[in-house]
């Protein structure tokens, strides 16, 4: 539902993409509901739009471009940016850099890494959190979520690290089959060439050391081969770029690493857990 809380939010790309729509819609002499038909869309849908208050959507800004883009692309290079500005604003730095990231490392210590996550565990994650979001709002971020799938399939492709504590492959959200349809999940990306994925078994620290217990991180080499970290505590996000600081965090990767298990008996603890009933 369209509210004056997503007018708030919208970001620059949002704004400049409603502006140009009305504009091109009123060069070519198209009501909102007319646009709407063209499109699949309802005329208060398009309305909402143009008023930011409630951004394009993907899907909108493919229909736009074919039904307004005139052959110049303006929607189609717009998807990027709105994908962007669809994510928590602390989250939206880091993004960008993921996005054309060489190597990407993450340690996740609660939930599944959300590069990984699968539709119904998206869904069901941020339906469960706190404060609540509406209904709209979390279609927007679980839409942005997914579409960082497509680092998997990007090219060059970039190497991508998880390991995951095995706590992770055992906390439920929303639904068994929704946890088992992730699970499964986890282990086709698994499978993959760019793709190294390790599990931290519950029992490591009955062997006297356990290098994660300070809690989750990414690692992320840029496209300019620039070092950096990112970590979040309770909705703050903290990108950190100093060398001697992300040198020792990547030791303590390169160590909770070490104590993981193997990929493939990672692989098969997965497949284990996902034929399992509750």
């Amino acid at each position: 539902m369209a509210s004056s809380d997503n007018k708030a939010e919208a970001g620059g790309t949002a704004h400049m993409v409603a502006a140009l729509a009305k504009a091109l819609r009123e060069q070519m002499g198209l009501t909102q509901e007319e646009l709407g038909k063209l499109i699949g869309y309802t005329a208060s849908a398009v309305s909402a739009m143009e008023t930011c208050a409630q951004p394009a959507s993907d899907k909108m800004l493919v229909k736009l471009e074919e039904v307004l883009g005139g052959g110049l692309g303006v929607f189609e290079k717009a998807r990027k940016w709105m994908l962007l500005e669809k994510y928590p604003a602390r989250f939206r730095g880091v993004a960008g850099l993921e996005r054309g990231a060489v190597t990407i490392s993450s340690y996740a210590t609660f939930v599944v890494d959300g590069l990984f996550q699968t539709e119904s565990y998206a869904q069901a994650l941020i339906r469960g959190g706190y404060p609540a979001v509406s209904d709209q709002k979390r279609e927007e971020l679980v839409e942005a979520r997914l579409a960082r799938r497509a680092l998997f399939d990007r090219a060059p492709a970039p190497m991508i690290e998880l390991i995951l504590e095995e706590t992770v492959l055992r906390r439920p959200f929303g639904t068994w089959d929704i946890m088992r349809g992730q699970l499964r999940s986890l282990a086709e990306d698994a499978q993959r060439d760019n793709v190294c994925l390790q599990v931290l078994p519950l029992d490591r620290g009955l062997r006297g050391s356990h290098a994660g217990d300070r809690g989750s991180m990414k690692l992320l080499v840029t496209e300019d081969h620039d070092h950096v970290v990112y970590m979040e505590i309770e909705d703050q996000g903290i990108l950190i770029s100093d060398p001697p600081e992300v040198a020792q965090l990547a030791h303590r990767y390169a160590k909770i690493r070490s104590q993981a298990l193997s990929p493939d008996d990672s692989l098969s603890l997965i497949e284990r857990l996902a034929g399992e009933e509750p």
